[in-house]
């Protein structure tokens, strides 16, 4: 075996330290998402919130492998975002933006974390209230975490992302709900973020994907989004989009001064994942910015939005596919959710009853020690597709 192949045979699912960076990313996204929400109350300033969630993950990775012989890349893989109500994602507003959250809001947390490159990803949404969510509010947020629940139990080795993208519509359907247009869920590989094999959320003419089929140890960021409108989300002011990412084949000489202080600034602390032009110097970050995007030598991550009244809900979690199953690596438990939707589809009720575990051939009770951390995990996610349907049936039953 060459030593091409030797790294390249190291890098995936089957060596148990990628395993553990993978986890150990999780694990740190999990409490970032769970400070995060913790701080989200009425009139709370949006970029602070993400500060502290990027704040948490840099230091929680800053305190990892530190006695590594070679240096270790880690910290935040996508910064944090707040996307509220009919904004359907990416708001990572600048420190000199005013907005804050209201009693009441639909609040969208996106963030992501690398341990050597290895990344873990997740979004929630929460709403700002004490007691359960009703009405369309609870619609939307069942839609979306309906739809993931579903979609992890597709996103199998052997299924197809075409199988995937036409089960994510019937379930949103189900709550009179419509997934968002132009949302990609993505295959993850060391230091990329944004791998191609990817799930279509919404098949449409303009928008088309490589059919690909899942593999053992490969590990997906699966990013579902849900509206109670139309789905189809709009670019309203480019001065909101404050994410990039490097375009690492792309080229270009820069003309101006101020672009070519911030492009070197990026390049060499930002050459890879995804950053916020909150960590740059923002008099010439402002300036800087255009003419590398206008050059294609940044891609932005722009912040969409539905129309005012519309709501938006957010579920993405990592999934490693290892050999034993499914493993769902990144979530946060929902807030108690009575939707006005009952969910009676047997298809759905199919998908739901699937488990995500692999059950072993002749492997009885000998193994039952080293299963241990599966048996509750696999519990666990049974019961949150099941508390999903029973919202939901009791919500019908009422009406």
């Amino acid at each position: 075996m060459s030593d091409d192949e030797r790294e390249e045979k190291e890098l995936d699912l089957s060596s148990p330290e990628v395993v553990t960076k993978y986890k150990s990313a999780a694990d740190i996204v999990n409490k970032a998402l769970q400070l995060v929400i913790s701080e989200c109350k009425p009139k709370a300033k949006v970029w602070e919130l993400c500060e502290k969630g990027d704040a948490f993950i840099k230091e929680q990775t800053g305190n990892m492998y530190k006695s590594a012989k070679k240096k270790i890349e880690k910290g935040v893989a996508f910064p944090t975002c707040i996307s509220v109500n009919n904004t359907v994602c990416h708001f990572s507003p600048l420190a000199s933006d005013e907005t804050v959250l209201e009693e009441g809001d639909v609040v969208k947390i996106d963030l992501g974390c690398h341990i050597d490159g290895f990344i873990a990803v997740v979004a929630h949404t929460h709403v700002i209230q004490d007691g359960p969510v009703t009405g369309r509010k609870a619609d939307v947020i069942a839609a979306a975490n309906t739809t993931a629940e579903v979609a992890l139990r597709l996103v199998r080795p052997g299924k197809k992302n075409k199988d995937v993208t036409e089960a994510i519509q019937k379930v949103a359907a189900a709550y009179d709900c419509k997934i968002v247009e132009g949302v990609l869920s993505h295959q993850l590989k060391q230091f990329v973020i944004d791998g191609n094999k990817v799930v279509l959320s919404v098949s449409t003419p303009e928008v088309r994907v490589d059919d690909a089929e899942f593999e053992e140890n490969e590990v997906y960021a699966v990013d579902i989004v849900a509206s109670t409108g139309e789905g189809k989300p709009k670019l309203l002011d480019e001065k909101q989009t404050t994410i990039y990412k490097r375009a690492v084949d792309k080229n270009y000489h820069l003309k101006m001064k101020a672009s070519r202080f911030i492009f070197s600034e990026i390049s060499q602390n930002f050459p890879i994942m995804p950053f916020t032009a909150r960590w740059l110097e923002e008099k010439r970050a402002r300036l800087g910015l255009v003419e590398c995007v206008n050059h294609d030598l940044l891609q932005p991550y722009p912040v969409l939005h539905e129309k005012s009244g519309d709501f938006v809900a957010h579920i993405k979690f990592t999934v490693l596919l290892m050999p034993n199953g499914s493993d769902r690596v990144t979530s946060h438990p929902l807030q108690e959710l009575q939707p006005t939707k009952a969910l009676d589809d047997p298809e759905i009720k199919a998908w739901l009853a699937l488990g995500t575990k692999t059950k072993k051939k002749g492997g009885g009770k000998k193994k039952k020690a080293g299963k241990k951390g599966d048996r509750p995990e696999e519990a666990v996610e049974s019961e949150s597709a099941d508390v999903t349907m029973n919202d939901a049936e009791a919500a019908g039953t009422e009406d």
